[in-house]
């Protein structure tokens, strides 16, 4: 897609995390898609860890 193109097209969004930055798109008109991603283990870094060493490397 051209740099220019950008500016013409109506604007979507695929939001990741904070619903706020979802809602003010929404408010101000723009299509937005709002994705609940959370960090592995809730954000703690030793769950996040014992998760991943729990992931299949096949």
């Amino acid at each position: 897609m051209s740099a220019l193109k950008i500016f013409t097209e109506p604007l979507r969004v695929i939001n990741i995390g904070l619903e706020g930055f979802a809602a003010d798109l929404e408010a101000a008109g723009v299509e937005v898609i709002q994705l609940d991603w959370r960090p592995p283990g809730g954000g703690d870094p030793r769950l996040a860890a014992v998760l991943a060493s729990l992931q299949d490397e096949d």
